[in-house]
């Protein structure tokens, strides 16, 4: 069995826990013993585990049946084992056909423990391999999973992240909220060496300082008021793998001072301790906030600005890029699809050529929001103008009216008739397809073209 081999016993009896994980320690790289169910969860989460050995009934929510399911729904290659009192072998049975590699009675026969687990490092090894090939596979023509774009600017990004993302170099990604920068920075991760690892996110502006610093140093037994235990922090966590720090323009003055010294030093005190933990983690941050500017306030660190900064990206908003919307919608779309089983199969070019034509003021977020919504309410095979939600449908920009909605002192005929005027100019005269833009019918549009003489 390997040396990097790592087991998971997940047991709510501290004593069984730490006995079996001392059993299996020789076999393996790494045997780590945990005593609920939300540990494991937190373990799986973060960390590659090639077997885990679980009681099947834990003090708590989560039991060793929803610990498989969990392993099941990230598609990973871990194997999971059973431990169950005799009581409930039927569901233990009915375990294996849900993906549990097998299933032990109490008492625990150690012996036949440990050939189970060697057995299931074997088959994970395995998997391990196909999945390390596959990226490599992956790798060679290089994609970011879940970013889209062929906009020019999208492009030029593209090509300096695919560079950067198999070094440790720090990277800042600025842009407006929703454009997609955590998407960004996880693609990044997916692409490094670290790829295995832990990709942890932590919102530096939803925190207060002391919440902060514990959140991402971790904190001692009593540290604070509410500590009532141990607690590892995000850069421990993400020990190896990658931390992103969004909106790291809102973190206090105080913590940024905190967060350069470990970022130089690579060492972590949690609160409350004395104890330096080393740790290795590569940093990428995010803004929508200009940070030279911040520095030139005394509101940002030059030293940690210049720290985080190895290399920076600018996100254009989507307005920017409403070539990219057909391509992003069909993305959203698919995803969107898998999601909810809906039968939806495709989306008209009437409806993009309406996507195209909005602000969206919330991004990219705002885009796949919008699609998923459009998907769950659609009764038809495609989605089409109908089921675009009205503020985006209805809320046009017309040509001297400055920013989508500044329409004061502008009648309703007129609106009509300049919507009318300007999805024919869009669509170079076909009625046809401006009727299916403005979501009427072509006796209608006729008519209403007779009636403006336009």
């Amino acid at each position: 069995m390997s040396k990097d081999t790592v087991i998971l016993v997940v047991d709510d009896e501290r004593e069984h826990a730490d006995g079996i994980a001392e059993a299996l320690e020789k076999l393996c790289g790494k045997a780590i013993a945990v005593y609920n169910g939300t540990d494991a969860f937190e373990i799986i989460s973060n960390e590659r585990v090639d077997v885990i050995v679980t009681d099947l009934k834990l003090g708590g929510d989560i039991d060793g049946l929803a610990i498989l399911e969990e392993v099941n729904r990230q598609d990973g290659h871990t194997e999971v084992i059973l431990i169950t009192a005799y009581a409930t072998i039927e569901t233990c049975k009915e375990a294996l056909k849900h993906g549990a590699y097998d299933y032990l009675v109490k008492p625990i026969d150690i012996d036949q423990l440990r050939t189970l687990v060697e057995q299931a490092c074997r088959k994970a090894s395995k998997a391990a391999g196909r999945q390390r090939r596959a990226r490599s596979d992956e790798k060679e023509h290089f994609v970011f999973a879940g970013v889209r774009g062929s906009d020019a600017a999208i492009a030029g990004i593209f090509e300096v992240l695919r560079r950067v993302a198999p070094t440790n170099i720090s990277v800042l990604i600025e842009g407006e909220s929703g454009t997609g920068k955590e998407l960004l920075a996880k693609a990044l991760h997916e692409n490094s060496d670290r790829w295995n690892k832990a990709f942890r996110p932590v919102n530096c502006a939803g925190f207060t300082e002391t919440l902060l610093e514990s959140e991402l140093f971790g904190h001692v037994k009593g540290a604070f008021t509410g500590a009532t235990g141990d607690r590892k922090g995000l850069f421990e966590i993400a020990d190896k793998g990658t931390l992103f720090l969004d909106e790291i323009g809102d973190m206090p003055l105080n913590m940024q001072a905190k967060l350069l010294r470990v970022i130089e030093d690579g060492v972590v005190i949690p609160v409350g301790s004395h104890k330096p933990v080393v740790v290795d983690v590569r940093i990428i941050s995010a803004t929508n906030h200009d940070l030279g500017k911040l520095v030139g306030e005394k509101k940002f660190r030059q030293d940690l600005y210049f720290r985080i900064k190895g290399v920076s990206v600018s996100l254009p908003p989507l307005r920017k890029r409403p070539e990219d919307i057909r391509l992003l919608t069909e993305f959203f779309l698919k995803e969107a699809v898998e999601e909810t089983g809906s039968a939806v199969k495709g989306i008209t070019d009437a409806a993009i050529e309406i996507l195209a034509g909005y602000e969206w003021p919330g991004n990219i977020r705002q885009l796949r929001n919008c699609i998923r919504t459009m998907v769950v309410m659609c009764e038809k095979g495609k989605l089409d103008v109908q089921d675009i939600p009205p503020e985006i449908h209805e809320v046009r920009r017309l040509p001297g009216s400055g920013r989508a909605g500044d329409l004061g002192g502008v009648s309703l005929n007129e609106l009509e008739k300049q919507a009318i005027i300007d999805t024919l100019a869009k669509t170079g005269d076909n009625r046809e397809k401006a009727a299916r833009i403005l979501g009427i019918g072509e006796r209608t549009l006729y008519r209403k073209i007779r009636e403006y003489n336009i």
